[in-house]
């Protein structure tokens, strides 16, 4: 028997509202499976499962605030034999100290009769959409987030009533802004205090990589076409294998380096704030997975859907204000991480080639590093190694 805790989803994270359950006791799950879906200062998660085997017991009911590493299920792995007689809802979370139990919104009329989770509830009030129009698919027949969402995608084919002021594009409510702030400024805060940073940058030709991109583009549709963007990320991904002191985290005074790449990309919100979901195993990926990669991510930042492992396993970060017209950007490196890329906006600007000026599409790229795990001199290797590489965009 093992136990699910709350995860970490990052370090700035200290408690987790578990908002709802997609399983319940008796049932039978395989790694990588969602089992329940935790609200944090980044907004709603989807929480997987490390581990395949039986639900035992569900510890904590939704709508309680737990402590990251506290247990919130038992799953029956086959390492123990199960015990009879475990309560679903086990002990009651407000007898824990480490649990902080948050109260339910009261009923409003109408509604106290429909079991629905807290935020299935606030996605259909969002979308204008009525709950007794929908058929739950949770625990007991409970309407979940996931009965919401389609019902959003397929609008008023299944009788579901969607005000006009929303349609069918409604999102879920955004995050809040102020307490994602807080929480970025706090890592931020810690970060400036406890690692010495040190900055480099370099200037990249990126002629050949947007000849090459315009060559791929030429006969794709449009829906397949690839961004510049991606073969930075790419790069950046690719140079990581041979410089891995700054793939990994600081924990426990040592460097751990990470035995994957899995690249925090930074996401803007529509409201306001910022994420960073990870593209995992990013050096593995071809160039077209990883533009899917990176428009899915996009996606379900905005719309939420985010997976538990893509906001947990970062081991570097990359952040990009290219969009915004900014040439260069020198980022905070998020603890325990040790090293985040700063990516600037690609423009057509003088540069010497063969002893003549000509125009090329050059792009500003940066590092801060952690001096106690890496040097300047590996830090320009690494972004040495990011230049040669998109210089034959072929081999990405």
């Amino acid at each position: 028997m093992s136990e699910l805790t709350m995860p970490s989803f990052g370090a700035d994270m200290e408690s987790g509202l578990l908002l709802e359950w997609l399983v319940k006791q008796g049932d039978p799950v395989s790694k990588g499976d969602i089992v329940a879906v935790i609200e944090t200062q980044k907004g709603a998660i989807d929480m997987e499962v490390f581990q395949s085997g039986t639900v035992r017991a569900l510890l904590v009911e939704p709508g309680t605030r737990v402590k990251v590493g506290m247990p919130i299920a038992d799953i029956d792995d086959g390492t123990s034999a199960p015990v009879s007689g475990v309560s679903v809802s086990g002990p009651a979370p407000q007898q824990d100290p480490d649990r902080i139990p948050v109260s339910a919104p009261a009923p409003q009329q109408g509604r106290s009769r429909i079991k629905a989770s807290p935020q299935a509830r606030r996605l259909a009030e969002s979308a204008g959409i009525a709950l007794q129009s929908l058929q739950g698919s949770g625990p007991e027949g409970a309407i979940i987030a996931a009965d919401v969402n389609a019902a959003i995608a397929t609008g008023s084919s299944s009788g579901v009533e969607i005000s006009p002021a929303v349609g069918v594009d409604a999102a879920p409510k955004l995050p809040d802004v102020s307490a994602m702030r807080q929480a970025i400024a706090a890592a931020m805060t810690r970060s400036n205090r406890e690692i010495p940073h040190y900055y480099l940058a370099t200037t990249i030709d990126l002629q050949a990589a947007s000849q090459w991109l315009a060559e791929f583009n030429l006969g794709q549709e449009p829906d397949q076409q690839l961004l510049i963007t991606v073969l930075l990320h790419k790069a950046v991904a690719l140079a990581l294998r041979k410089t891995p002191e700054f793939n990994g985290f600081f924990i426990e005074d040592r460097f751990q380096p990470s035995p994957d790449i899995h690249l925090a990309t930074a996401i803007s919100l529509r409201g306001g704030g910022l994420i960073t979901p990870a593209i995992r195993y990013a050096d593995q990926l071809t160039l077209p997975e990883m533009m899917d990669k990176m428009r899915d991510l996009t996606l379900r930042v905005r719309r939420g859907g985010l997976r538990s492992s893509e906001m947990s396993d970062a081991s570097i970060t990359v952040t990009g204000m290219g969009e915004r017209g900014v040439e260069t950007v020198f980022g905070v490196i998020y603890p325990p991480q040790v090293a985040i890329i700063g990516l600037g906006k690609p423009a057509l600007r003088p540069w010497v080639i063969d002893d003549s000026v000509q125009a090329r599409l050059l792009v500003n790229i940066s590092l801060a590093a952690d001096h106690r795990v890496s040097d300047g001199r590996q830090g320009a290797k690494l972004l040495r190694t990011i230049n040669k590489l998109l210089q034959q965009p072929e081999h990405l």
